[in-house]
């Protein structure tokens, strides 16, 4: 197994103290082969132990059945981790409770649910901090759950897949990336000391259209699960796997990025010009190893510049004595996901989310126990709507890594995480999972043994459950042609469809969701209907009718945007206020920052937009009309917001404000006034030449002189910070080096504008 040791967060075993007598020739070789962390090695010397000395040692033989074990376990051996964990169990009774733990994940990994459910509830009874122990016991009671919508899905082996492992694709230019250890070139051939395979790199398919190509189908069902226990049968199963016919070829993504180490999974911005990666800490001698002695996972970024990967750094949170890898953007690009086993976690590996902005990194947070366990979680992947995806074992699964599905409100997952279940989920590992929106396509990887090799990479495809939804008037029963049809999401504004002559629009629903559909049609009262899928219907395809009533209501419509960008903003509270009769009316916005309400006409109105982070925005109305459709857009700005405003830049070598910056900074000058608590931090920037220090000194000189230029219009000191960055945030490449036009250079030398707070 490659993946989870190479790419996975190291984690040493903490093994109980073990008796002090003196350990023989063969122990003490097996044991420093474990410490050396060759578990390939380890097992073949413990294994030889073990049979050779037929008067073993007590002590002995229970210190090599638990480091056995453990090796079998990190080499994601689960057969034989099954079989010694079993003897270790049998034979002794005063284990830690790791082992009852470890035991359990082994029996799950081979689909032995019903005897896994029982060293979960040993180990359940064996110490009382750790939940998994009652939680896998609950959940192996009835599987049903994990196979409420396998038969939708149907799974294609990819012919880029070889003979070593192959995973974490992603996304990038009408290809994939991925990471792989397939056999290197050349005479020499690295392997890790590990499991004694290749070291991973970066690959590249260049056309998903050509992953597309049918096959043979392989089709594998099971009996149906045992009521009232875990079982070894998986429930109502099919799965259905398209094999490949041929190997695709696949090309080295960057001779630049990929290194004699590991090189592991990547993310991209959406415009595909930065990438941050995992790679192994390449410092060399002691500072490239933590105290512990192992060279941890770090990530770095790069630009791409006229096709090159340049100006490769690490991120500021790096450290040798921790591991972080993993990343994934969130669709905006204001966010970076990742896993990580720095102190302070719950678990194993963690989830966790920092800041981007304009090319500045800020502080990681955890994400909280509602995504993370006393488990690992792991190989994040932010969808087109901002939820999240990752695998873990300690949430409830089918065994080894499950794929987890996290709807996110305000970076929250307000409803915790939900097991996607089979058949993207197997007893194996399932991880690296990317998809689009609605979880219609997408790849991921998995260890089930389907493909070519160990770990392998699939692509599925769902089959839409539909539902149509038909507006009709009330009266005449006549389709309305052209009314907006809101969908709500658990509460929360998702799609805006729109009727056609028919009256209908059509949609894909999600299981387990509670919906409310919302009609709205100028001259017609407003009209909404609930659904949910709570329970199933057997039935592809269900209607849904709302009826309108004619109404002289005044229609509200508008989009809430970040004036950073002019992005549609989700997650926005918004208030519509009937001066009048001091109604109000609520809804948050989703995806598309869309908000709809029907008021009384003649009648002023306030529409306030509340954002945490953001600053409250409010906006007042006169009388509306009757049958009128008001239209309108709200802009927010919020902290770490760098205004939408032309860049001020400054002639080389200079500091003093040209007239076309003293323009701009009356834009800001407006923004501060309308928004008298805002606090904004002013940033200048230098291009790469002339030497670190001079460029330091001109660029707190260019911040200082934009700070005088707005105190003198009447804005206090107290509200700006003025800093100075030198050429240590270049936008476009152009570093010590490299060759750069003039213009190029330009775009370096400027100031930029940051809120720090709002209120």
């Amino acid at each position: 197994m490659n993946r989870i040791v190479q790419v996975l967060l190291l984690a040493m075993l903490s093994l109980a103290s073990l008796t002090a007598q003196a350990q023989s020739a063969r122990l003490r070789a097996a044991n420093r082969q474990f410490d050396n962390l060759s578990y390939v090695g380890a097992v073949r010397a413990y294994e030889e132990l073990l049979r050779a000395d037929k008067k073993k040692d007590p002590a002995e033989t229970r210190e090599a059945l638990i480091k056995l074990g453990y090796s079998y376990r990190k080499l994601q051996d689960a057969r034989n981790a099954e079989r010694v964990y079993g003897e270790l169990v049998k034979t002794y009774t005063d284990l830690d409770s790791e082992i009852y733990l470890y035991y359990a994940q082994a029996l799950a990994t081979n689909g032995k649910y019903r005897e896994s459910q029982k060293m979960y509830s040993q180990y359940g009874e064996k110490q009382g901090q750790d939940l998994r122990g009652r939680r896998f016991t609950v959940s192996y009671m009835d599987m049903n759950r994990f196979y409420q919508d396998s038969s939708s899905y149907r799974l294609y082996d990819l012919p880029i897949n070889s003979r070593q492992a192959d995973f974490s694709p992603m996304y990038y230019k009408g290809g994939l990336v991925f990471v792989s250890a397939r056999d290197e070139s050349g005479a020499i051939k690295r392997v890790f000391n590990w499991n004694q395979t290749p070291f991973l790199d970066l690959y590249f398919h260049p056309d998903t259209n050509q992953l597309r190509v049918p096959g043979s189908v392989v089709t594998r069902s099971s009996n149906a699960a045992v009521l009232g226990g875990g079982g070894d049968a998986k429930a109502n199963e099919t799965e259905t796997i398209v094999e490949p016919q041929k190997l695709t070829k696949a090309e080295i993504f960057s001779k630049t990025l990929n290194t004699k180490y590991h090189e592991g999974p990547m993310t991209f911005t959406k415009d595909q010009n930065f990438i941050v990666f995992t790679r192994n800490n390449t410092g060399k001698g002691k500072s490239g190893k933590s105290s512990d002695g192992v060279k941890k996972l770090k990530l770095y970024s790069a630009v791409n510049k006229n096709g090159k990967w340049v100006s490769i750094q690490e991120l500021p949170f790096n450290s040798s004595e921790y591991s972080v890898g993993h990343p994934a953007f969130s669709p905006d690009d204001s966010k970076l996901y990742f896993a990580s086993d720095m102190p302070g976690g719950y678990g194993g590996t963690d989830i966790y989310v920092v800041e981007y902005n304009n090319g500045q990194w800020g502080t990681p947070v955890n994400m909280g126990k509602e995504i993370n366990t006393e488990g690992n979680e792991m190989f994040p992947y932010a969808d087109e709507a901002g939820h999240l995806y990752l695998s873990s074992d300690g949430h409830e699964g089918l065994g080894g890594l499950d794929v987890f599905y996290a709807e996110l409100r305000d970076g929250v997952a307000y409803k915790g995480v939900q097991n996607v279940g089979a058949p993207i989920n197997s007893e194996k590992d399932d991880f690296g999972f990317i998809t689009d929106r609605g979880r219609t396509t997408g790849y991921f990887s998995s260890n089930r043994k389907k493909g070519v090799s160990d770990d392998d990479i699939y692509s599925f495809r769902r089959t839409c459950k539909q539902l149509n939804v038909l507006v009709y008037d009330a009266k005449t029963g006549t389709p309305l042609e052209g009314a907006d049809v809101r969908i709500v999401r658990n509460s929360v504004n998702q799609d805006l469809r729109i009727t056609n002559e028919a009256g209908r629009t059509d949609l894909c629903i999600d299981t387990n969701t509670e919906y409310e559909f919302k009609a709205i049609k100028e001259g017609y009262a407003m009209n909404s209907v609930r659904y949910s899928t709570l329970t199933q219907s057997p039935k592809p395809t269900m209607d849904l009718k709302i009826y309108l009533e004619r109404s002289e209501n005044t229609l509200v419509k508008g989009v809430i945007k970040t004036e950073v960008n002019q992005k549609p903003a989700p997650g926005v509270k918004v208030t519509l206020r009937n001066e009048k009769d001091k109604s109000e009316q609520t809804v948050t916005t989703g995806l598309d920052g869309g908000y709809e309400f029907a008021t009384k006409p003649n009648a002023p109105y306030t529409i306030t937009a509340q954002k945490d982070r953001y600053a409250t925005k409010k906006a007042q109305y006169g009388k509306a009309k009757k049958k009128a459709v008001v239209t309108d857009s709200l802009g927010l700005y919020g902290v770490g917001d760098v205004f939408q405003l032309k860049n001020i830049y400054y002639d080389l070598n200079k500091f003093f404000i040209r007239p076309d910056a003293a323009r701009e900074l009356d834009h800001v000058l407006a923004i501060l006034k309308e928004y008298p608590q805002m606090q904004i931090e002013l940033r200048s920037h230098t291009d790469a030449r002339a030497t670190d220090m001079y460029n330091i000194r001109l660029s707190e000189n260019r911040a200082r002189a934009a700070l005088d230029y707005l105190i003198s219009r009447g804005i206090p000191a107290s509200r700006l910070v003025a800093k100075g960055y030198g050429e240590s945030e270049i936008l476009n490449g152009c570093v010590d080096g490299v060759a750069c036009s003039e213009d190029e250079h330009q775009q370096n030398r400027r100031t930029e504008f940051k809120i720090v707070a709002v209120q």
